[in-house]
Formats: structure tokens, sequence, C-alpha cells
């Protein structure tokens, strides 16, 4: 089932990208194998069904203290394709499960290690978190308000920045190794990732056409035809009318098609034409721009909370979102034409699939037995 159907991961468990980027292995058809700390079996902070990033793979734990327990992940590591921590750089090693001693179990497995920092660099062993991330590369400076930056969720550093290239960087290296015969280190920084995200924005600055004043540019709420409105019931809709025959359209849509107008481009008249523009679309309800809009060449999309999306026309269409452990969440994305992507189920304990994980993985009964009963190993 899915395209990666056959690749086998280790993952070391973490929080924020790591288990993203796992969780986007799994739902495309990677066999992915969550290694969990002893210590959390029974120690849940809260039920790990509404943790979605943990969806789609079984969870192993082990102590990582315990020279068993140690050698039972190399042995996991034997086996697997792939492997993704996100520990601060030479944790791993001081574990005893650094890229040498993985390496020379296995040649060919694909190392990815996901920091927010790097491996290296002045600041690498400091800790930090996707706001500290982004602000290093312009990316929080340019997303607010005039008065203020404002942290875009965690969407840009962990998700964006971090997941995303995770799993693009592995893959390419799995696909590498398939020819070489020889796996490698992924080294996936969330600053470079939300720095590479940025990419657009920096050849802008180059050739002055992005401004260094949040608000003033044409994707950050600067002019008037990329903008976020209120309606007359409190809600808010969207226009991205940057091209001219869309702003056309929306010029006509809203009663300004015969108005003696300025250039759209120019950038003195874009606060005046905002409030315009605002004053419009005040006069209406969400719904009803909705239904004046939403079908023409606009660039038009009511802007809705979570639980509106999930209800969506457009997104119960395409099957947007799924549902998984009794509630709905965002589905397995792409969509592939053949090779469908399913989530084959949802998020579990520390811990409770430790003995069947093991004996899938190659173990014995009796290496499992002993495992557990040591101690290096621990079922919920």
């Amino acid at each position: 089932m899915g395209a990666l159907s056959g690749v086998k991961v280790v993952e070391f468990a973490g929080i924020g990208p790591g288990p993203f980027c796992c969780m986007l292995l799994a739902d495309m058809g990677a066999e992915v194998i969550r290694v969990d700390r002893a210590m959390n079996v029974g120690n849940d902070l809260y039920d790990p069904k509404y943790n979605s990033l943990l969806r789609g793979r079984k969870n192993l734990a082990l102590d990582l203290k315990n020279p068993d327990g140690i050698e039972a992940a190399l042995k996991l590591c034997e086996r697997a394709d792939i492997l993704i921590e996100g520990f601060r750089p030479d944790v791993m090693e001081r574990l005893g499960l650094g890229p040498d001693v993985v390496f020379a179990r296995n040649k060919k497995i694909v190392y990815g290690r996901m920091t927010g920092w790097g491996q290296n660099g002045p600041i690498a062993k400091t800790p930090g978190h996707d706001i500290n991330y982004i602000a290093l590369t312009g990316a929080l400076y340019a997303i607010g308000g005039k008065d203020k930056p404002v942290p875009p969720l965690n969407l840009v550093g962990d998700f964006g920045g971090g997941a995303l290239y995770m799993a693009m960087g592995a893959l390419a290296a799995y696909i590498e190794a398939q020819k070489s015969g020889e796996g490698q280190v992924v080294d996936c920084s969330m600053v470079e990732g939300a720095a590479s995200l940025m990419t657009a924005v920096y050849g802008m600055l180059a050739d002055g056409r992005y401004v260094e004043e949040r608000e003033a540019n044409r994707l950050d709420g600067g002019c008037h035809h990329y903008n976020v409105y209120e309606t007359s019931d409190g809600e808010h809709i969207c226009i991205g009318s940057n091209e001219p025959q869309f702003y056309a359209e929306m010029l006509k849509t809203v009663g300004l098609e015969q108005a003696n107008l300025p250039e759209q481009t120019d950038r003195n008249y874009w606060p005046v034409m905002t409030e315009r523009l605002a004053a419009i679309f005040k006069t209406k309800t969400r719904e009803e721009w909705t239904e004046l809009m939403e079908q023409k060449e606009i660039c038009y999309a009511p802007v809705l909370r979570p639980s509106e999306a999930i209800k969506h026309h457009h997104n119960v269409a395409r099957n947007t979102f799924i549902e998984v452990d009794g509630y709905p969440q965002p589905g397995p994305a792409p969509k592939f034409s053949r090779t469908e992507s399913k989530t084959k189920f949802g998020s579990a304990f520390a811990g409770q699939h430790t003995e069947e994980a093991l004996a899938d993985w190659g173990f014995t009964a009796d290496e499992v037995i002993a495992l557990t009963a040591s101690g290096a190993a621990k079922q919920r």
C-alpha cells in the first residue's frame, strides 16, 4: 500500500518536525516504527489519539540507557532503510547510536538528523523552537502587522522548513543509496529549510521589489488586491487578484469597473484602495460574497475556521479530511493516481506495540522475552 511500500523506517521519538515527517512517510506506505522511551510507558500526559502526528506506525519502547536496549535499537537499524532522529547534536553519539556506529551495522541506511540550528555552528547545541529558527532567516520579521512580527503557528520552521525538507532529503538519499549501495547523513536544519522557503523574497529584496517593512509588499497584506477583508457579519474573505485579468473581474464584481482608479501596481495608492475595498466588502456577509465570487476568475476564498474547513464542499469532494480514531483530521497528501496513500491506523501509546513490533522486525520470541524481562524493552 502506498508509493513507499516496502521502505522501513526507524523513528527515534521526538516532537514536532520528526513525527510529522514520519507521519508523511507512513501515510505514503512506509513501515515506520517509533522507538519511544521506556520511561514514558504508562506516563502519557494525554491520550495520543489526538496527536495525529503519531498516526500510522507502531510504538516500541526501549531503555536507551540500557546496553541491551541500545543493542536492540541497533538491530532495528540493521533492518531499516531510513533512520530519523531529532535530538540535539551529539546526543545520539553519547547514547552509542551515532552515524559511525549505525553505518558499521548497515552501510546502506539513510541517517536523518532533524535539528533547529543544524549539526554544527556557533549556536548548534543551544535549545530553540520554531519561532527562534525562523527569526534567524528573516521569515518571522516579514510576517505580521506593522507594529510587530507574528509567529505563523509553527508552520514555517517545524513543518515547512523542517519535516518537509527532511522527508525530501531522506527520500533523495534513499534513492541514491539504491544506486551507490551506501547511505549518508541528512543534516536537516529548520533554519536552512525556512531560509529556503524565503528564496523568492530574497530575490525580490535584491532587485528592490521587496520593502523591508511589514504590510508594505504585495504578499504580506500591503496591497489591496492580495488581502483579507472583514464582512458585514464579522467574518472575513480574501482575494488574491494579482494578475490584471483577475483584478479586472474583481473590480467588476464589486462595482468598481467603471471607476477612475489608479494603476493596480502603484504602491502609493495601495492604502487608499485597501480602505475603499474594505468599505465595500463590509456591506455583505461572507456567504453573500462567496455566492458572488467563488466561481469567478477572481482568486477568492472565504476565510474559514478549522471546524468550518472540514465541512467545505470542495474539501469534502476531495476527501481532504479523513476520520481516524473517531475524529476528522487532514488526510494523506499529495494524492497518487496508482499507489494510493492511506492512514493505516491511529496514534499509539508509548510501548503499545513493543512485543509485536520486535517480532515484526525479526526478533525471536526468546529475544523479546529477554528484552522485556531485563527492562531493556517495555510493553504497555
